[in-house]
């Protein structure tokens, strides 16, 4: 089963997700939104356990979500997300890169 990258633990709940497979966090609580080499790091050190058909949910700053899909789509020549769309739940959208 794929796993669900969420770039950032949040209050938000992800529980619907579950659907698409098991929960990992790239990070949790604040970050600096201009440290993205910082991020970067850390988000590679957990991606590289990542597999193409497994999935991210973007939430939290745009600067991290730039580059947990910038990661993954060099990682594996395709991008999977999972976007939220109220009143639906997510709704998959899938890139060949």
């Amino acid at each position: 089963m794929p796993k669900v990258y969420i770039v950032n633990k949040s209050f938000h709940d992800f529980s619907e997700a579950k659907l698409y497979g098991p929960l990992v966090y790239l990070s949790e609580g604040p970050l600096n939104r201009y440290g993205v080499n910082d991020m970067a790091r850390k988000f590679r050190e957990i991606l590289k356990y990542s597999l193409p058909n497994d999935y991210i949910v973007l939430c939290s700053l745009n600067s991290m979500n730039s580059v947990a899909c910038a990661l993954f789509a060099r990682m594996h020549g395709t991008l999977n997300l999972l976007l939220f769309k109220q009143g639906k739940g997510y709704i998959e959208r899938n890139l060949i890169i």
